[in-house]
């Protein structure tokens, strides 16, 4: 849980660097002004980025020590292969964090290096859940098979159209500071604006459309099971959070800031709050999703126990 709360702060370390427009600041990657170990003076857009990587390193770090622990005290196999895809995970968003910096790349490895982000976040998430007590623990109600289809079909219809959303949003973030009005490759704020911000805020209908439904399918099929119950509350009142950060953040982007040379203040905090409440609500969805199949599969399934010899020995 530790990991994962770290990994969140961690998106809004990100956030903040591409927000403040701070993605460069420091010109050399994996070394810092060309050391490793030495601290640069945290200054202007260093401390964003350098920031940014004294926590990911850290996260890196805590994320190989789960791996090995995990190893060392869980026989579930597929869980030990979850931690070593944790790990691999971290080296490959490192290694696209620092594309753009060795490399003139377009905004497109940026992008990808956000989602994969808020991928990693989602992995740590459910590897915070596996072992707890409400996964180890047989539930005292379940789910039968027609109620819980319909659910996960549209989990997981919502998780695909909230990396949509991500994707979409990511993209015209990073278009907008590097190709925007004040970027090295100059678009048209219209282009931009079409292109991009247009298609996030129609996929937003969607998204929302797809919350209120799981949501409520829970919180109505489901009241009894805390487990679903929880994340779907959280999830309405989140949604709502979201849609007025995101009319904020239209206006402090687009209308207002748009010809503001540096980034004020209110659009820094607002864009980042967006972007931090859209990577719980894609968690949610997947702790949602995870619960619904432990709710609606038999223990053997998902646990490191032999049934069988168990009740012998009792």
């Amino acid at each position: 849980m530790f990991v994962a709360v770290l990994a969140f702060l961690l998106l809004i370390a990100g956030g903040l660097v591409t927000s403040n427009n701070a993605g460069l600041s420091v010109p050399d990657w994996p070394t810092t002004f060309g050391s490793l170990y030495r601290m640069p003076r945290m200054i202007g857009g260093v401390k964003f980025e350098h920031g940014h990587r004294i926590v990911a390193e850290f996260v890196g770090l805590l994320t190989i020590i789960v791996a090995f622990w995990t190893w060392r005290v869980d026989k579930r196999r597929w869980m030990r292969g979850l931690t070593i895809g944790a790990v691999a995970g971290v080296v490959f968003q490192g290694i696209l964090g620092g594309l753009p910096i060795l490399k003139n790349i377009t905004p497109a490895i940026s992008t990808a290096h956000a989602a994969v982000g808020q991928t990693m976040f989602c992995a740590l998430t459910a590897i915070a859940v596996f072992p707890s007590r409400s996964w180890m623990q047989e539930p005292s109600e379940k789910i039968i098979g027609k109620d819980a289809q319909p659910l996960l079909r549209y989990c997981w219809m919502l998780i695909g159209f909230l990396y949509l959303q991500l994707i979409l949003g990511a993209a015209f973030r990073h278009v907008w500071t590097k190709w925007g009005p004040f970027g090295s490759n100059h678009w048209p704020v219209q282009q931009i604006v079409h292109t991009l911000l247009y298609p996030h805020i129609l996929n937003a209908l969607v998204v929302t459309a797809l919350v209120l439904y799981v949501s409520v399918r829970a919180l109505t099929r489901h009241p009894n099971i805390p487990h679903l119950r929880r994340p779907a509350v959280w999830l309405l009142v989140l949604l709502i959070v979201q849609l007025l950060l995101g009319v904020s953040a239209y206006v402090v982007r687009v209308i207002q800031g748009v010809d503001e040379a540096q980034p004020t203040l209110a659009l820094v905090g607002i864009t980042v709050a967006h972007m931090a409440v859209g990577a719980l609500i894609l968690a949610l969805a997947v702790v949602l999703i995870i619960q619904g199949y432990r709710h609606s599969w038999d223990s053997a399934r998902v646990l490191a126990f032999d049934r069988h010899r168990e009740a012998a020995t009792a």
